[in-house]
């Protein structure tokens, strides 16, 4: 748990003293408890991770921590064979002291496609829901935010994020092996809270974006991500199995029914900046990823459809605020 005492002390200061009283004890019970049976495993290779000297860091323009001239070729090959060893890796790229992971998710394509539209992050606190292994959450730290809290339930994501926080030594930025239900309601702590890929695998979307609401301070800003359909507001698509191989996909509202959504739960000055088709370049199998990936959940007569005939996926970003 020393890992988050800083984490503990930094909420104390900015008045989530609630979330305090309870957060060491979430953390504990799914740190000591049965909860993966590949944990103990994951937990020994952060734990045997060596640290090393970087001789520079850049989370600008992308997540580069030392290079290769920093180490050995031997050093080299253990710390890949290490990190291969948290297989698979769903998002990135990473460039860890010349080791380039070279993830399923071309994240830093959709950090290009939102980040000149949202607010400076600057001395912000930020919030990513569904963040996975903290990607996004390392370019919002580079884009000097004061404290960035990532949350993501999976904890093969968490130990990712992990090995690459040892990597890079002490930083204003965590993740955090919880849903957005674990966190307390109506919190109202953070300046921006991202939520990217996550609404369409919750069972009550709108249920979801008051969860989001009630994390963001007076004046906050919400940064929205979701697969969409083309159509009008009355425009809902709920698959009746899978949807790109996908069994936990229940919603895709068209962009004018989410802004509708929005709308309905409070949000103002609604926007929508980017939209584009996911590719087989952005989504793919890689040697950090190698199951199935988009190519294999498009229908093979048809790229502009699933495997299940359904439409393919189309991401969409929404900006909005709160007073």
């Amino acid at each position: 748990m020393k890992e988050y005492q800083s984490l503990f002390a930094m909420l104390g200061q900015i008045g989530a003293e609630d979330w305090v009283k309870i957060l060491p004890e979430q953390l504990r019970r799914i740190f000591a408890g049965e909860t993966h049976g590949d944990l103990a495993r994951w937990q020994q290779v952060v734990a045997e991770l060596p640290v090393f000297s970087a001789s520079s860091r850049d989370l600008s323009s992308s997540v580069r921590i030392g290079c290769d001239m920093d180490l050995t070729d031997i050093q080299r090959q253990d710390l890949r064979a290490a990190l291969m060893k948290l297989h698979p890796w769903r998002k990135g790229p990473f460039s860890l002291f010349g080791v380039e992971i070279d993830s399923e998710w071309r994240s830093d394509w959709k950090w290009d496609r939102l980040k000149n539209h949202i607010s400076p992050l600057k001395n912000k606190l930020v919030l990513d829901v569904g963040c996975g292994n903290g990607y996004h959450c390392w370019r919002m730290l580079g884009a000097e935010a004061k404290l960035v809290i990532g949350i993501d339930p999976t904890l093969l994501s968490v130990m990712q994020f992990q090995s690459i926080q040892k990597l890079y030594g002490e930083a204003a930025n965590y993740v955090l092996p919880l849903g957005i239900e674990d966190i307390p309601k109506e919190m109202r702590l953070f300046d921006t809270v991202f939520s990217m890929g996550v609404l369409y695998h919750r069972r009550s979307p709108i249920d979801h974006l008051l969860e989001l609401k009630g994390c963001l301070r007076s004046g906050g800003e919400l940064v929205l991500e979701t697969l969409v359909v083309e159509g009008g507001e009355d425009r809902v698509l709920m698959p009746s199995q899978r949807y790109a191989q996908m069994r936990n996909v229940w919603f895709l509202p068209s962009c004018d029914a989410l802004r509708l959504w929005m709308m309905r739960c409070g949000y103002k000055n609604i926007r929508l900046v980017d939209i584009a088709k996911t590719n087989v370049d952005e989504q793919r199998s890689t040697e950090w990823m190698r199951f199935h990936s988009l190519r294999d959940f498009l229908s093979s007569q048809n790229n502009a459809l699933t495997c299940e005939g359904l439409p393919a996926p189309m991401r969409a970003i929404f900006i909005a605020d709160i007073d």
